[in-house]
């Protein structure tokens, strides 16, 4: 069946706030998944993972009190109770997304999308045409060309496991390993995590990564770099990475170019050799492969495609966080990027755990780096290890985004005794 559209969005996570906006500007839209509605970050992700992270924390805190007044060393995971609570929350998402977007008026359309036009999408029998294409995928793990590799469970698989199995492995050593590891460990699993690259956890400052890798040495997780050694396990998991899932949209037959790293763009989000489509978050080339990502790039195509290409993108200031336990976080540049680009800097870092908010919860890994530029005094970068790194981190993201002076921080007059008022003492 024919059908014309002023908007065809091809994915439903993040980015796909655009089909909203849109149509609330009167725009006919459709949207096209092959997945239940909601996305990656809602349904098998950001938000799934937090739920057991946030458990995987609270067993993590007690038992690192068990000395101090809270006997708590023999507490963990009872991970059916909480498969019940995480489903609970993230379940209802798919028919309250439906459910919205059926109230606005907006189309939907569940199966696989390919492009048979320049803004034509095939989904079942249908022939859905766009004055304009949105392409908003999301990404699938990479694929790994090694035998067995299609053995690996994915992390979808993971969270959704009702019991953890005695022995893991997590093959890579990014977000997804360490975060999960972390996670399986408090439920008493035997975990080891495989990595190839010179050091995992790439995009963190390296010293803050190596305290990290020892603190997560300390609770038992085996971190390994050596990829041709045997490692018995009752279940291997897939941490080695995202791609975006585009390859089986058949982009050529719309005249839209790719690289690796997803659709070739330009600064407003725009397809660089088909004007019509357009990409964003993780389906888009340019920029990190994270939901802040996505959520702007929702906001700077709403106002390219209803008002023509006003806004471009910005991606200054964007801070991210891995959730291992305690978490590392990031903003700015790293000392390597700010030398290569002939900076000149001073960097105030230490190692904390000697500080009172880290040992006041028994932690004993912590520390910070904070990048501040000669003669301006401004903030190009910071990077913290410890209790709630992901959440100080936002304030210095604040900082690196609006061009803030390090003294500028220092005139902030944070609540005391908190976390963030141990930042003048980071400057």
């Amino acid at each position: 069946m024919e059908r014309r559209f002023d908007l065809v969005v091809v994915g439903t996570g993040v980015t796909s706030a655009v089909a909203s906006r849109c149509r609330e500007a009167g725009w006919t839209v459709a949207v096209v998944d092959s997945r239940s509605f909601g996305g990656t970050c809602a349904l098998r992700g950001c938000v799934p993972k937090k739920i057991l992270v946030g458990a995987a924390e609270a067993v993590a805190a007690a038992r690192d009190m068990a000395d101090k007044g809270v006997p708590a060393a023999t507490l963990t995971l009872d991970r059916l109770p909480l498969m019940r609570f995480k489903r609970s929350l993230v379940d209802p998402t798919p028919t309250r997304t439906e459910e919205s977007w059926a109230k606005m008026g907006i189309e939907q359309f569940h199966g696989r999308a390919r492009f048979v036009g320049p803004t034509t999408v095939a989904v079942g029998d249908d022939r859905l045409t766009g004055r304009r294409v949105l392409i908003a995928a999301g990404a699938m793990p990479a694929p790994l060309r090694f035998p067995g590799a299609d053995r690996l469970a994915t992390s979808e698989d993971f969270l959704n496991l009702d019991l953890v199995p005695r022995r893991i492995v997590f093959v890579g050593g990014g977000y997804i390993a360490f975060e999960f590891a972390h996670v399986a460990a408090r439920a008493r699993a035997e975990v080891t995590i495989v990595h190839r690259g010179a050091r995992p956890l790439g995009g963190f400052d390296p010293d803050l990564v190596d305290l990290l890798v020892r603190r997560t040495r300390e609770v038992g997780i085996r971190v390994e770099r050596d990829a041709e050694r045997r490692f018995e396990a009752d279940l291997a998991v897939h941490a080695a990475g995202r791609v975006p899932e585009i390859d089986d949209l058949d982009l050529a037959a719309a005249g839209v170019t790719r690289e690796k790293s997803g659709v070739t763009v330009n600064d407003h989000l725009q397809s660089v050799s088909n004007p019509a489509v357009y990409a964003g978050g993780d389906a888009a080339a340019k920029g990190p492969k994270l939901t802040p990502k996505a959520d702007h790039d929702a906001l700077v195509l709403t106002t390219n495609l209803l008002d023509g290409n006003k806004r471009t993108v910005n991606y200054d200031g964007f801070a991210s966080a891995a959730f291992s336990i305690p978490p590392i976080a990031s903003v700015g540049l790293l000392e390597a990027d700010a030398r290569k680009a002939g900076l000149k800097f001073r960097t105030n870092g230490q190692e904390t755990s000697g500080w009172f908010h880290t040992r006041r919860v028994e932690e004993t890994a912590s520390g910070f780096k904070v990048l501040i530029e000669e003669g301006t005094g401004r903030v190009l970068g910071a990077h913290l290890l410890g209790p709630n790194a992901a959440e100080v981190i936002n304030l210095f993201a604040i900082a690196v985004r609006l061009r803030l002076r390090a003294d500028d921080l220092k005139e902030v007059l944070f609540a005391y005794p908190s976390l963030g008022s141990d930042i003048r003492f980071m400057l």
